[in-house]
């Protein structure tokens, strides 16, 4: 597979490329399948129709890699807490994380409760050609934490900040349960068929340095030690965003370090390039205008010509992206000689 010898920085014909949220409402093909599951939620616990999205960027786009189709917070759902999907707002928790009490409700085992993710990945792993990789993935600890102390998505993060400041015992003891949870929950998901796991930090900015790198990174580079210790042959991909001003503390055992479109990929470049391979960082508005996109894509080609790179966007795609435009992107990279 291309795309995981380009994960273990191996010569490859062309640099292969895949995309952030590629399932999504972009594609008339994703809308009509979710208005069949019904609504968001039951679409991750459908595994035939998960299935389905999470292969349609393949069929549609021509990419290197298909990544699962789920969520980040089914994990916390199935460590207790009541989930839901509201249009408008996005995903909310009825309850949330404030106390020990509340801790000590929690499951240690909620990967035994999510079947419909595994049966999801083998059913596409079969289905997928098999140059074509896939990607499983996790929410990171702290972007979980912050949804389970908040109760939903948040500017401020004033309340984890709180607990983080104020009772820092109470935030590593939540943070410890979340990452044995996601490391039992990667390793079921390699067992059932994935290429490569994925971490995503997506509120790593929320936190000053010496913060992020206590109770974000920290945990971050534990899972990915738990997974490349037991399936060295599997890639770990970390994308903590917004954290370019510290990229020289960066280390861990992973293999690809996720670039976000505002991080300077040339800085990167200089300080991580020779540890990590680089994954990203096309700004996905870009895809809005084709010249615009295909001079930013030019761009980052070259810069990173000569060094080990995976060609993705800086954050995730929008859903009124123009897909022909997507297309024509997949199509230049592929064809794309130095």
């Amino acid at each position: 597979m291309i795309f995981i010898d380009a994960c273990f920085g191996k010569e490859t014909p062309y640099t292969p490329v895949w995309f952030m949220r590629q399932a999504g409402r972009y594609l008339s093909e994703y809308r009509e399948t979710r208005k069949q599951a019904g609504d968001f939620l039951s679409l991750c616990k459908n595994p035939k129709l998960a299935s389905e999205v999470t292969l349609q960027p393949i069929d549609i786009l021509g990419v290197d890699a298909a990544i699962l189709f789920s969520d980040i917070l089914v994990v916390p759902m199935e460590m207790g807490m009541e989930l839901g999907f509201f249009t408008g707002e996005g995903p909310k928790f009825t309850q949330t994380i404030q106390s020990d009490k509340d801790l000590k409700q929690l499951r240690q085992d909620s990967h035994l409760s999510l079947n419909y993710v595994y049966d999801t990945i083998t059913m596409t792993r079969q289905k997928l050609a098999k140059d074509k990789a896939l990607i499983g993935f996790c929410g990171a600890p702290w972007t979980l934490a912050t949804y389970m102390i908040e109760g939903q998505g948040s500017k401020t993060y004033n309340q984890t900040k709180k607990i983080l400041y104020s009772n820092a015992q109470f935030l590593h003891n939540l943070l410890e349960l979340i990452t044995h949870n996601l490391k039992n929950y990667l390793e079921s998901q390699i067992k059932a068929g994935v290429n490569a796991v994925m971490i995503f930090d997506s509120w790593a900015a929320a936190l000053e340095e010496s913060a992020y790198l206590e109770f974000g990174f920290e945990y971050c580079k534990q899972i990915a030690s738990f997974i490349k210790q037991k399936y060295p042959e599997i890639p770990v991909i970390l994308f903590p965003k917004g954290i370019s001003g510290y990229l020289d503390k960066i280390d861990g055992e992973f293999d690809v370090f996720g670039v976000d479109w505002s991080t300077p990929l040339k800085i990167a470049k200089e300080k991580l390039g020779d540890k990590y391979v680089l994954q990203g960082n096309l700004e996905p508005c870009r895809i809005y205008d084709e010249k615009s996109m295909l001079e930013g894509a030019k761009d980052i080609l070259d810069l990173m010509q000569g060094k080990r790179h995976i060609f993705n966007l800086g954050h995730g795609m929008l859903p009124d992206l123009p897909r022909e435009n997507a297309i024509k992107l997949v199509d230049f990279i592929h064809q794309y000689r130095f």
